[in-house]
């Protein structure tokens, strides 16, 4: 009987001591998802919120992916032997917002395609633990969710001597271009 209680202690001991392991672990393996640029666009398209959306949709970036399907795309494609343009890894990868990302999922209840080219994540980071309304009001909160605010260096990534189609960066005429007003604050 003492025997019995001792090998019980000890299964329970083992169970205590890894159990912060395991929970430490799922933790750690949660990573934020892609949630697609049509699921921002609810809170950031209207003009008391600062209408980021259509900042978005009327850039370069919002074509990106686009892009890759024009005679000049499949030309520069076809002069370094990469094939369809988009769907070779070399292009995607400034092209759309999964492959910029990397090792990034998609949320199941997200709308994100491919098709969205840089859309609002690639710059801000993958969305799904910081799109709630909720988290968005705590600028800290939303920082600690993942939430990116980009800067040149992030635009470098991309706009570089490396793009075989590279023009001269100029990061303030550029951000300039694109930047977009911080939404207001929720009221309440």
């Amino acid at each position: 009987m003492k025997r019995g209680k001792i090998v019980l202690f000890c299964l329970l001991m083992v169970v205590c001591f890894t159990a912060g392991d395991w929970l430490t672990a799922s933790a750690e393996d949660t990573k934020s998802t892609l949630i697609g640029t049509p699921k921002c666009k609810v809170c950031h398209k209207s003009e008391k919120r600062g209408d980021q959306y259509s900042v978005w949709e009327k850039s370069a970036h919002a074509k990106a992916f686009e892009v890759l399907a024009t005679e000049e795309a499949l030309a520069v494609a076809a002069e370094k032997g990469l094939g369809n343009p988009q769907e070779a890894p070399e292009c995607l990868v400034c092209h759309t917002t999964q492959a910029f990302l990397g090792d990034v999922g998609l949320d199941p209840k997200g709308k994100y395609t491919a098709e969205e080219g840089i859309g609002c994540e690639a710059c801000h980071g993958a969305g799904s633990e910081y799109k709630s309304n909720k988290v968005m009001k705590d600028p800290d909160a939303a920082k600690a969710a993942g939430l990116i605010m980009p800067g040149k260096e992030q635009c470098l990534e991309c706009h570089n001597e490396k793009s075989p189609t590279y023009k001269e960066f100029d990061f303030e005429t550029r951000w300039a271009e694109i930047k977009h007003p911080k939404a207001a604050p929720e009221e309440g």
